[in-house]
């Protein structure tokens, strides 16, 4: 149940007693043995994202994906066959398992177009749908059946142009796991947002760390101080920031905050660069001429609280995607891919209209590389904070009201984690937007 606006006496944790108020321990982002349960439990059992479809263009597109979060050396193979189905399969061919899709580097992800893929070692060759289609030298072998070779699907589907999958077979289908939030999304122009952005980088810190970063606004008067106008940044020191609204549907949250508006109606908090160009972290000023970003036009979960002063919305649909609107219309994505207790690899993807003349390119390039600035913020100071925590001279941390969002994160990786260890299957959610099933105490519920 959603909760807006928070009330002038109340706070917005009162909201869901279960996650307590006590300091949060953060031993789950420093122990190498919960990071191995998390492997099991998390990214061996939810649905992941992978990208979206227009990756695929045509027949015989695909892409690979290396998943070090679901196990070292895991790889999957995404492909759109003749049929325009996308499926995803093991990157591992059933000969001697060697990789499928790889071109110089085994380790590198790869992507372009076939029409079957062919074994560098020994040219087997696998159908876009996965059959064994051809063995070199087929006498040679034993009573070999090809049907019984195929490559070994991994479960896809997908939702609005994203491309998920699931390592786990008795998973729950996508949507029901999704929930309300991607209900509630549904309908939004993600189609017409093509001109795409990325970035990707090594973070030395927990997954969870960086989550943790992007579900709060406390820190931006702070953090993000010399990105603002000396006045702006002055007021916002003094009086802090708060967001619009949170809230919290089963495993899945999102927060909702004033900002981005377009353009800024004072434009003396925006530096000169941006005012020429009309951009800026907020993305490029002048909306595109689409239908489906207009306040009145926007699905019901976007700016949930229908304030008039909204500006981003950010749903973070768990374990580790993030999907953020941006009210002049465009949006971006956040991934995390644990690689380690103290490492993950951090992508963000960028999307907006394709341009229809320079200015508005420039202004697209202006939003991405305001953004990266940002998040390298950002990044810095979870690998400081890392570096910290990892001593263990004190485990437990306060949290404020407006950090609603981590207790719900880290009680939810753990309720996971205990699922899997008392019955062997990681279902800690069930049913439709993700309920939980894992009962967690008084105590638990403190320290997540």
């Amino acid at each position: 149940m959603a909760h807006f606006p928070k009330p002038a006496a109340g706070s917005w944790t009162e909201n869901w007693p279960e996650l307590g108020t006590a300091p949060v321990n953060y031993e789950d982002s420093i122990d190498p043995e919960h990071y191995k349960l998390e492997q099991q439990a998390i990214f061996k059992k939810t649905w992941l994202n992978v990208g979206r479809v227009e990756r695929l263009p045509k027949k015989g597109s695909y892409f690979s994906r290396e998943m070090p979060s679901a196990g070292p050396g895991t790889s999957v193979i995404i492909v759109k066959d003749k049929q325009d189905v996308v499926r995803a399969f093991y990157n591992m061919c059933r000969h001697r398992g060697n990789k499928l899709v790889w071109n110089d580097f085994p380790g590198e992800e790869v992507s372009g177009s076939c029409r079957q893929f062919t074994c560098k070692y020994h040219a087997w060759r696998y159908s876009l749908e996965g059959d064994l289609t051809f063995v070199q030298q087929e006498g040679e072998f034993f009573d070999l059946d090809k049907a019984n070779y195929g490559l070994v699907p991994v479960r896809c589907e997908v939702w609005e142009g994203f491309i998920f999958i699931n390592f786990d077979n008795d998973a729950s289908p996508l949507k029901e796991y999704l929930g309300d939030f991607a209900e509630g999304l549904e309908g939004y122009p993600f189609h017409e947002m093509t001109e795409h952005y990325s970035y990707r980088s090594d973070i030395n810190a927990n997954w969870k760390l960086f989550i943790d970063a992007f579900v709060e606004f406390y820190h931006a008067p702070i953090l993000h101080m010399k990105q603002a106008e000396k006045e702006e940044a002055e007021k916002l020191a003094k009086f802090g920031f708060e967001a619009l609204a949170y809230d919290i549907k089963g495993i899945h949250s999102m927060v909702s905050s004033w900002g981005g508006m377009s353009p800024p109606k004072d434009l003396s908090m925006v530096k000169p660069i941006e005012r020429i160009l009309h951009s800026g972290l907020f993305g490029p000023w002048d909306r595109p001429d689409i239908e489906g970003i207009l306040p009145d036009e926007l699905p019901p979960a976007i700016n949930p609280s229908r304030q008039p002063t909204w500006g981003t919305d950010s749903f973070e649909f768990f374990p580790n995607f993030t999907l953020l609107f941006w009210a002049p219309g465009w949006y971006l994505t956040y991934h995390y891919w644990p690689t380690a207790v103290d490492k993950h690899i951090f992508e963000a993807d960028l999307y907006f209209v394709p341009p229809k003349n320079l200015r508005e390119r420039l202004s697209q390039e202006l939003a991405a590389v305001t953004f990266k600035e940002y998040a390298f913020q950002d990044a810095n100071t979870l690998e400081a904070t890392q570096t910290q925590i990892g001593t263990r001279v004190v485990t437990d941390f306060p949290l404020c009201d407006q950090e609603i969002l981590l207790r719900h994160l880290h009680k939810t990786a753990h309720d996971y984690v205990n699922a899997y260890k008392t019955n062997g299957n990681g279902s800690a959610s069930g049913g439709a937007n993700g309920k939980h099933a894992a009962s967690t105490d008084e105590k638990d519920a403190a320290h997540v």
